[in-house]
């Protein structure tokens, strides 16, 4: 199943290079990638080179790192606060991302915020946000699921109002630019912009595959986690610290993308199980290649206009959620 999804990625991948408002032959993206990465063969012409190296592999690959990140971060979360409708918004990390871009975008902020670039402010506002949800999260040397969801409700709700405001002070101009970043694109993106949230994602997924073992007992309970000798309370706050990284890092990347860490991790189990060593690397497969057909679909449904990515997430998310959530109430296994 896992070769399945290695080959999912790759095939959407290249249709997400090859189609578009322009469609590129296959020999013609393949010949570009041989030129601008292995340097070898003849280079392509100017216009396909332009479209495909500079346009299109960056919003793919960020639409892949994003979709994997998110995905994962749901798989984790969900697990540790034992919640099957939990997804990485649910820290508020996400809310506190928006509220610093936004504030880097609006011509009402300072001008040494503007200076910092959206994609780093956002991150700032991340770990910001995950300091004030562990802050209000700790009791007694402690921190359980439902005060980590308590929190990050609280400070994703003060968030998003202070998001608001700042919009309703920002310039008219500036409203649409803010509104299609929040709600998720990965247009624009630029392959010297990945490196550093790809290494960033590569080292948290790979301390996350190591821990298998604890996250299979973390979402048994507490007492049989204890019990296996895991221990609790250190690791869940290690848990916490890398969704925050994660949701921080795709967020500074693509914006709010929502639904992404809800969905796929439901739709992994279901088709590798809950064993956390398969559950992760199948969810990080997933979710790349959902993300790179959802993006595809944004701009290729309406040409040569382009949505944000949650329009399509949340249409098929929301019904998703709702069967989710009704069968969580009817006492079906989820």
């Amino acid at each position: 199943m896992l070769g399945v999804g290695v080959a999912a990625v790759v095939l959407a991948c290249l249709a997400g290079v090859a189609l578009g408002s322009v469609t590129v032959p296959v020999a013609q993206v393949w010949a570009t990638l041989r030129f601008h990465v292995f340097h070898s063969g003849a280079g392509p012409d100017a216009l396909s080179g332009m479209i495909v190296w500079q346009l299109r592999v960056p919003r793919v690959l960020a639409a892949v790192l994003v979709g994997a990140a998110l995905s994962v971060a749901g798989a984790v979360l969900q697990g540790m606060v034992r919640n099957p409708l939990a997804d990485p918004f649910v820290l508020g990390v996400s809310s506190g991302a928006a509220l610093a871009a936004v504030a880097v975008m609006s011509s009402a902020s300072a001008l040494w915020i503007r200076n910092l670039g959206v994609p780093l402010a956002a991150f700032a506002g991340a770990v910001a946000a995950l300091l004030l949800v562990l802050l209000f999260a700790h009791h007694n040397g402690e921190f359980t699921g439902p005060r980590i969801v308590l929190a990050g409700v609280g400070v994703g709700q003060v968030a998003a109002a202070a998001t608001s405001l700042i919009q309703l002070r920002s310039e008219p101009a500036e409203i649409r630019g803010i509104l299609f970043w929040m709600m998720g694109s990965v247009a624009g993106v630029e392959l010297g912009a990945l490196v550093v949230p790809a290494a960033l994602a590569a080292v948290c997924l790979g301390w996350l595959t190591m821990q298998g073992r604890g996250l299979n007992a973390l979402s048994m309970g507490d007492d049989d986690a204890v019990a296996l000798g895991v221990d609790v309370n250190r690791l869940r706050v290690r848990l916490i610290v890398i969704v925050a990284v994660l949701t921080g890092l795709s967020v500074s990347i693509a914006g709010g993308v929502g639904f992404v860490g809800l969905i796929i991790p439901h739709i992994a189990r279901f088709v590798i199980g809950a064993d956390y060593r398969r559950l992760l690397p199948a969810a990080a497969l997933l979710g790349a290649a959902f993300l790179v057909l959802i993006d595809l679909a944004a701009r290729s449904i309406d040409i040569p206009n382009e949505y944000p990515l949650t329009i399509f997430t949340a249409a098929l998310g929301g019904p998703f959620f709702l069967w989710l959530l009704k069968r969580s109430r009817s006492g079906g296994a989820v």
